[in-house]
C-alpha cells in the first residue's frame, strides 16, 4: 500500500482536481463540477477540500470533500477521486476520512451516496464498515440515462480507531 498524506485544497489544485473528475477511469463514477465550484467548495468553512499526496514525492493522486464539518455532528461524505487506481490509496484515504470525521470533528455520522454501479467502491465502503440503507431509484439523470444511488453511513458508535 501506498503511503499518502492530505493537505487543504489550494486555488493552485483546482486544474488537477477538474482533471482528476473528467479522467475516463473516474467520469462514469463523478459528477464533473466547474473550477468555480471548486473554488466556492475551498472558500466555505463548512466544507472541507483535501488534496490526497503521495508521501514520497508529494504528487497529487486524488482528493476529498467532505461537508457539514462546521457543526460537524453529521457530515456528508460528498467525494472521493482517486487519479492512481489500485495502489490502495483509496482504502487508506477512507481511512483518514473516518478518522478526522470522529476523532477530529467528533461527528455523529458520516454518510455518502454512491452510484450503485461503481461496486468497487460500493465493496470498499463496506469492507470498511459503511452500511447500506437504501438505494435513491433512478434520482439522477445522465448522459447515458438514469442513475440510482446507495446511500451508505456509519455512525459514531461503530467506529472504533482498530476498525480503520
Amino acid at each position: 500500500m501506498i503511503d499518502i498524506h492530505f493537505r487543504p485544497t489550494t486555488l493552485e489544485d483546482i486544474s488537477f482536481v477538474v482533471a482528476a473528475e473528467k479522467h475516463t477511469e473516474n467520469r462514469l463514477f463523478v459528477t464533473s463540477q466547474s473550477e468555480e465550484e471548486h473554488r466556492e467548495y475551498i472558500a466555505d468553512p463548512n466544507v472541507s477540500h483535501w488534496i490526497i499526496e503521495k508521501a514520497s514525492d508529494s504528487a497529487p493522486v486524488g482528493y476529498v470533500i467532505l461537508v457539514g464539518v462546521e457543526k460537524g455532528t453529521v457530515i456528508e461524505f460528498r467525494r472521493i477521486v482517486i487519479a492512481e487506481k489500485g495502489l490502495g490509496i483509496g482504502t487508506a484515504a477512507l481511512r483518514w476520512i473516518k478518522h478526522f470525521a470522529f476523532e477530529q470533528c467528533n461527528a455523529h455520522r458520516l454518510w455518502l451516496d454512491v452510484v450503485t454501479h461503481n461496486e468497487r467502491a460500493r465493496a470498499l465502503y463496506k469492507s470498511q464498515g459503511f452500511v447500506e440503507e437504501g438505494i435513491l431509484r433512478e434520482c439522477v439523470q445522465t448522459d447515458s440515462g438514469w442513475n440510482s444511488y446507495a446511500l451508505m453511513s456509519m455512525l459514531a458508535h461503530e467506529y472504533t480507531p482498530s476498525s480503520t
